[in-house]
């Protein structure tokens, strides 16, 4: 373990390096040294680092006032949801705000028991939905479940893709269905063609509530500021976090009319959610967001990246696949050297997985970064 971090709790790994600033799309370390960051902080740093409108926005109102209970008004707060909502689209009515993604899809739980009778939710296998122990019953797989079963809910996994599975999941006491559009943890899956409305019709059918779960593939990383609208459908609840507040730590929770009247006051608070820092984030990200230069850039860059990276054949290379600016490379190993092996070279990429390396750049990211990315992949496959 490193020295220097002797009094952290070591739950992540340690990636040998000590970044201490962010200019565009780079990380500066201790040193001086520069990497580009195909990473983006997991999909937080959207906007790359250092953008002046964001920063202007959060230091006006770090000089106002950091933090409000949410039983007080606030117009930061008012505007924020206001946009927010009105830009998830007509659908969806009034939204929650807390301070991560996994906050986010356990108030989405609550609010689907508040409003349906039963505990059965269909989950997707090679779901990922947070950490917490409400979301981790909805996640896949027991790398991150097995020390901690029995989990809260009855969950059953279903095929991702496969609308005939998800159907044959449905039981009596079932009450809501939960997906990622793009798998994200799970190794960067785009569903299949039809399969989001697929869905929403089995939801409709069959008296379930929808529950989509945007928080990394949602505000613009596909192309669109959310897939379900691509998609041409709409959640009961819609789950949002990442960059939605420029890098303030943020999560949300939008709800149609129907879920929305079936929860009551003091039921699901929290101290620090809707604050004013986070919300001013909201604002000044959405207004970057409302720009549909910005989608084009994503979707053509991303296009871009994705038919160079296919260009690279190797026998450890299984696929390259994503969607936007969210780009999976899949091995048949171990992804771990080959993170390694690009970070030696100055880049920052993050895992999905054992054997898949993720790409989550900020939407800045140009042709010009790309290929010093592609250069690099094809010196270390050559080796």
């Amino acid at each position: 373990m490193n020295d220097n971090h002797k009094y952290l709790l070591p739950t992540y790994p340690d990636r040998g390096i000590n970044i201490i600033r962010g200019e565009g799309v780079y990380l500066y370390d201790v040193n001086g040294k520069k990497y580009i960051d195909f990473g983006s902080n997991y999909g937080v740093s959207i906007l790359g680092y250092g953008n002046k409108v964001i920063l202007s926005a959060l230091k006006s109102q770090i000089e106002k006032l950091i933090n409000l209970h949410g039983s007080l008004g606030n117009p930061v707060r008012d505007q924020a949801a206001r946009k927010l909502v009105n830009m998830c689209g007509k659908y969806y009515s009034q939204v929650y705000f807390c301070n991560s993604g996994t906050e986010a899809i356990e108030a989405a739980l609550k609010f689907t028991k508040l409003t349906k009778r039963g505990n059965h939710i269909i989950a997707m296998q090679h779901s990922y939905h947070g950490k917490t122990l409400g979301a981790l019953s909805v996640t896949a797989g027991e790398k991150y479940r097995e020390p901690f079963t029995p989990l809260i809910w009855d969950v059953s996994f279903a095929d991702f893709g496969t609308i005939e599975n998800l159907k044959n999941s449905i039981k009596k006491d079932t009450i809501a269905i939960i997906i990622e559009p793009v798998q994200g943890e799970g190794g960067i899956n785009p569903s299949p063609k039809g399969f989001l409305k697929a869905v929403r019709k089995l939801c409709d059918q069959n008296n379930l509530l929808l529950i989509i779960d945007e928080i990394q593939a949602g505000l613009g990383r596909t192309g669109s500021f959310l897939v379900s609208q691509n998609d041409g459908i709409s959640a009961d609840i819609l789950c949002l976090g990442k960059g939605l507040a420029g890098g303030i730590p943020i999560g949300a929770t939008v709800v149609s009319k129907n879920v929305a009247a079936h929860v009551p006051v003091h039921i699901h608070t929290s101290t620090f959610g809707g604050n004013p820092l986070a919300m001013s984030g909201i604002l000044a990200t959405l207004e970057f967001l409302s720009d549909k230069k910005i989608y084009r850039h994503i979707q053509e860059t991303g296009d871009y990246f994705l038919k160079e990276l296919k260009k690279i054949r190797h026998p450890k290379i299984i696929d390259a696949r994503g969607v936007g600016l969210m780009i999976a490379l899949e091995l048949r190993e171990n992804a771990t050297w080959l993170l390694k092996s690009l970070q030696d070279k100055n880049i920052i990429a993050i895992p999905a997985g054992s054997n898949v390396v993720r790409f989550l750049p900020p939407y800045l990211i140009t042709e010009k970064e790309i290929d010093v990315l592609i250069y690099a992949l094809k010196e270390i496959f050559v080796k």
